[in-house]
């Protein structure tokens, strides 16, 4: 956790000082107020839902199978190994139960100890997190679980106190198994909606096309609605066929989260970006068709200015936020036959398959505009990011890999040599952009380079 100094104005104030220890706290007013949002609507519903929902010992039963069953679940990712950052699960097989077969006030309760054991036994992670992530779970299947049994009981509050053998005697039959499906598809829209406008409000180029239309997440989605109706369904009949659906869903846990820790161990944690070596792999083979087909193809080393200041001044959370934001500008800018990654501490590394030297200058050039262009903040203080970019050329600067990289090396050399927030190319003469001036990219356009494929 990076500890943030107090200002001089706040000494007087010690307990500013206290809260701007708290990561949460260190982030935009708008993310804090939608987290604090979440949290404060599930502890009004769970005061409101507990006071009519009447204790039964079936539902509580139920209830702690299923939490058993999701702390099965959670004990096999952990003996797995799950990858860090962004990881897939099928804890809807358990969700799903709860927001079908018992009364709404227990789809509140189910995330927390679930997401307890997340944080003690796989992986501690900043809190805040944790406690968003379970309470948007629990405000969508408060949302889902009220939705299906009004439609059971004609009403709403009838839907609290519904007992869990008439919803159990409803969902067997073909309507309710319609409406079931219905229920926990609003459940997975409300979860990932939940979570999409969270993930933009903390981080300043993020894409909603990509937060919410990801292929590969709608069908995990799928298959975990799937699941989680199968396993609400044997556990309408009996209790029992729990034991019967644990082995399926440990085993496509499993499964999934080998496919994630494939996908890991070619990618950045910290920005989701290819890393060092699976880059130069993948470079490697799209030069090696450049030079057979005889096409162009152009290397950038691009190069976060004044990167360690920037961890010394405002802790090294805040220094992996701007590494984040910076790899998704830079991903936004480029085009999706580009190849871009993280090559270690502040550099990034991108192969422009077809683009010619007007079309590298150009699109280096936008690179570093748009990520100058960044709002980027740390409490309450602005902070300005800029990148240096160095450009290489197949046959032009180098043969191969190594030569076109070493290149571009040099080049980025030069960036900062004459001031850094800049492009080079490795040349003799002049060593930036003609027409380039620090700090915009208005006399590069007007310096005579041919239309671009990466104009805006």
């Amino acid at each position: 956790m990076a500890v943030t100094q107090c200002p001089v104005t706040d000494r007087e104030r010690p307990w500013i000082c206290w809260l701007r220890r708290w990561p949460l706290f260190n982030q935009s007013r708008l993310l804090i107020c939608f987290v604090g949002a979440a949290i404060g609507g599930v502890v009004l519903l769970l005061a409101a839902a507990a006071t009519v929902t009447p204790v039964r010992t079936e539902e509580i039963t139920t209830f702690a199978a299923l939490v058993l069953g999701a702390g099965l679940c959670v004990e096999a990712m952990r003996r797995l190994g799950p990858p860090s950052g962004l990881t897939r699960d099928l804890l809807g097989a358990w969700w799903f139960p709860t927001v079908l077969l018992l009364p709404p006030m227990y789809s509140l309760l189910v995330p927390i100890p679930v997401y307890v054991l997340l944080q003690l036994r796989i992986r501690r992670t900043v809190v805040h997190r944790r406690v968003f992530n379970a309470a948007s779970v629990a405000l969508s299947g408060f949302v889902s679980s009220l939705l299906f049994h009004a439609v059971l009981a004609d009403g709403l509050y009838p839907a609290l106190v519904l007992s869990q053998q008439s919803v159990a005697t409803s969902l067997v039959d073909g309507p309710g198994v319609l409406l079931a499906l219905l229920c926990c598809a609003v459940f997975t829209v409300l979860n990932t909606g939940i979570m999409a406008v969270a993930v933009h409000v903390s981080a300043v180029h993020s894409s909603w096309n990509r937060l919410l239309w990801d292929r590969e997440a709608v069908m995990i989605d799928g298959v975990e609605l799937c699941v989680g109706i199968t396993v609400a369904i044997l556990s309408a009949l009996s209790a029992l066929f729990l034991l019967i659906a644990l082995p399926p869903v440990l085993l496509l846990q499993r499964s999934l989260l080998f496919q994630q820790l494939q996908t890991a161990a070619r990618t950045d944690p910290k920005t989701g970006l290819l890393n060092a070596a699976t880059w130069e792999y993948v470079a490697e083979a799209e030069l090696s068709r450049a030079v057979q087909d005889q096409r162009s193809a152009a290397v950038l080393i691009i190069d976060i200015d004044h990167f360690k200041r920037v961890n010394d001044t405002y802790g090294h959370l805040f220094g992996d936020h701007v590494l984040l934001s910076v790899a998704s500008t830079l991903t936004h800018q480029l085009r999706s036959s580009d190849t871009l990654g993280r090559f270690g501490g502040e550099e990034f590394v991108a192969l422009l398959p077809g683009a010619d030297t007007a079309e590298a200058c150009r699109a280096a050039e936008r690179l570093r505009s748009r990520v100058g262009r960044m709002g980027m903040r740390a409490g309450d203080s602005g902070v300005s990011v800029t990148i240096s970019v160095g450009v290489a050329l197949l046959s032009v600067h180098g043969q191969d890999l190594v030569g076109l990289l070493a290149a571009a090396d040099l080049a980025v050399y030069r960036a900062k040599d004459n001031g850094r927030n800049r492009v080079c190319l490795p040349v003799t003469g002049p060593s930036t952009i003609p027409g380039q001036r620090s700090g915009g990219g208005e006399e590069l356009q007007k310096s005579g380079h041919p239309p671009s494929l990466y104009e805006p």
